[in-house]
């Protein structure tokens, strides 16, 4: 097996907008079949180490909904919006979505470079359990980029806000396939954090490496933060509604939740009868295989999936033991 060790000066990931290999999508192409329906934020700080500032002010929830150029709003340091849409996104051929942000390139940043505001980017197929892109930041960290400073496409993957307004990053869901507790064929909800770029260790966010993430830092502005503009479908579930799924969820039935060591975990699902509850670990190990209905006891303390699969169709529930 061939091993790639990624070093902070290397530059291999897509271009900015605009150059020969960029994954950037232009609002406008006819690949976008629809858009986010609403959105639902929890603001962060302007700086968040200076909390006297208050949070971000720009924008609000209605200017989440409908295509990109609308608006944005802004999300403060480590500020979130969760994003849903009239019908879920699917895993398809290619990308399957995109996120827009606010970044520019003008005169006074670095050749190659564009201010970018970055963030993590989360799914979920139930509203409840969300799952992270595996994300790559190669910035150098022994300096802090200031709040006007710029950054180059090519030393960032799967982070929203890696390209200029009116281009989204595009995700695939191909990357999450194999991800317990997460339908890829029914995304209902779309997370989007934004990250501290500060390299100091009490604020530092960090990719899935553990690199430290060095944006432009601190914003403290209203302005401030990751500025959501748009979220963009290219996969469309038509077969489904997103109050279909989560009805369909609900038959799923395990309780208690949480449960304890001592205590026996019993699974129903309305009109099934004979199945089989396979139990996992986060990491996905198996551990151990019941009948629907039957009493289960998990002895070890720790988060499991319990997922059945009947008739082509897969339940799963997270649950807590302690």
């Amino acid at each position: 097996m061939l091993c790639t060790v990624l070093t902070k000066t290397q530059a291999q990931f897509a271009p900015q907008a605009g150059n020969i290999g960029t994954t950037a999508m232009h609002k406008d192409s006819s690949i976008f079949i629809a858009w986010a329906k609403s959105g639902v934020i929890s603001r962060g700080w302007q700086d968040i180490s200076d909390t006297t500032l208050g949070k971000a002010q720009v924008g609000d929830e209605t200017y989440i909904p409908g295509p990109a150029g609308n608006g944005i709003v802004s999300l403060g340091d480590g500020g979130e919006a969760v994003v849903t849409f009239v019908k879920p996104i699917k895993n398809g051929v290619g990308f399957d979505f995109a996120v827009f942000e606010n970044g520019f390139i003008d005169q006074t940043l670095k050749p190659g470079t564009a201010f970018l505001e970055l963030a993590f980017v989360e799914v979920s197929s139930d509203g409840i359990n969300f799952f992270r892109f595996p994300s790559t930041c190669l910035n150098d960290t022994t300096t802090q980029l200031d709040s006007y400073e710029g950054i180059n496409a090519t030393r960032i993957n799967n982070l929203a806000g890696k390209y200029i307004a009116n281009f989204g990053t595009p995700f695939d869901l191909e990357e999450l396939k194999n991800t317990l507790g997460l339908d890829v064929m029914s995304i209902t909800h779309v997370k989007i954090i934004d990250v501290v770029g500060s390299i100091t260790n009490k604020y530092a966010t960090r990719d899935s490496y553990g690199n430290k993430i060095n944006d432009p830092w601190p914003t403290p502005f209203s302005q401030s933060g990751f500025d959501l503009d748009a979220v963009g479908v290219i996969h469309q579930n038509n077969n489904v509604g997103l109050t279909e799924i989560v009805a369909k969820q609900h038959q799923m039935n395990v309780y208690p939740n949480p449960a304890s060591t001592q205590t026996n975990i019993k699974v129903n699902i309305e009109g099934i009868n004979d199945a089989t509850v396979n139990v996992y670990t986060q990491l996905g190990k198996l551990v151990k295989t019941s009948k629907i209905n039957n009493p289960i006891n998990l002895n070890e303390s720790g988060v499991y999936y319990l997922k059945v699969n009947t008739s082509g169709t897969i339940y799963t529930q997270k649950i807590t033991v302690f």
